[in-house]
């Protein structure tokens, strides 16, 4: 009886030694997260340097619109009034936003357009255009919205989004999800100040249903998210020395030994 109960023990061990509970492994954990996330407000993209914007602008009169569209703005004919169908469609034009922060755009000239949303530049520029054309209308797209997604996630890289609104549980979605050993409670946002000009570091706690509140919830484009291991992981990595394996190994060995004795009495 001793003998199995001796077997027991160092079994007992040796399983507890080699395992250890994994907690916070659940997102938005708190019991009213559905309240939270009804409340999260999308307050748009903010234009950063090195954007590619297309925009395309349109107006009653077609003729009249075509020096304001980079991709028309050549062309000749009196093709009649009235907005383009068709084959005859025109594609919006590209605009890199330039180390200043603006964009060149035709007849208006330099036009600022860093930190502005999406819908800021569209009514600016509608209200430059008034003085050339009647009801114009400017529709704008981002082309190059990427993020970084690093650490412990599945799919680790450079992601591109078909969407702007792309929130944190998005963007992970896109990395493959989190690997089993994630820090969930501690994932690094590393983001470029629109004042500053410096890389700001937020910690963001996936567990906290309140995140969908953040200003951080929603990302902008060339944000980074890294997702650090959790304690055991570290502690682990960190242990993974040639002494530590032989301390580790001898005591497994140990172990062993002991068992077998055991056995043989």
């Amino acid at each position: 009886m001793k003998k199995y109960f001796s077997v027991f023990i160092i079994s007992a061990l040796l399983a507890f030694t080699a395992c250890k509970p994994k907690k916070n492994i659940v997102y938005l954990s708190n019991n009213n997260f559905e309240q939270e996330v009804s409340q999260a407000q999308y307050l748009g993209l903010h234009i950063q340097e090195g954007d590619q914007l297309q925009i395309l602008v349109s107006a009653f009169d077609d003729i009249a619109v075509r020096p304001f569209n980079i991709n028309t703005m050549n062309r000749t004919g009196t093709s009649g009034s009235g907005t383009t169908t068709g084959s005859n469609a025109v594609s919006p034009s590209e605009y890199v936003v330039n180390s200043d922060g603006s964009i060149i755009f035709p007849v208006l000239g330099n036009v600022y357009c860093k930190g502005m949303t999406k819908q800021q530049l569209k009514a600016d520029l509608e209200s430059r255009l008034k003085r050339y054309l009647t009801d114009p209308l400017v529709t704008i797209t981002l082309s190059n919205f990427n993020i970084s997604v690093l650490g412990e996630v599945k799919s680790p890289g450079q992601k591109t989004s078909s969407t702007e609104k792309l929130n944190i549980f998005q963007a992970i979605a896109l990395a493959g999800d989190l690997t089993y050993d994630a820090n969930r409670t501690n994932i690094k946002l590393i983001r470029t100040s629109e004042v500053s000009g410096k890389d700001e570091v937020i910690a963001l706690d996936l567990s906290e249903a309140s995140i969908v509140n953040s200003p951080y919830y929603f990302l902008q484009q060339n944000d980074i998210l890294y997702v650090e291991p959790d304690r055991n992981k570290q502690i682990s990595v960190n242990n993974d020395s040639a002494s530590d394996k032989w301390i580790r190994y001898g005591g497994i060995a140990l172990g062993l030994v002991t068992l077998i004795i055991s056995l043989t009495r």
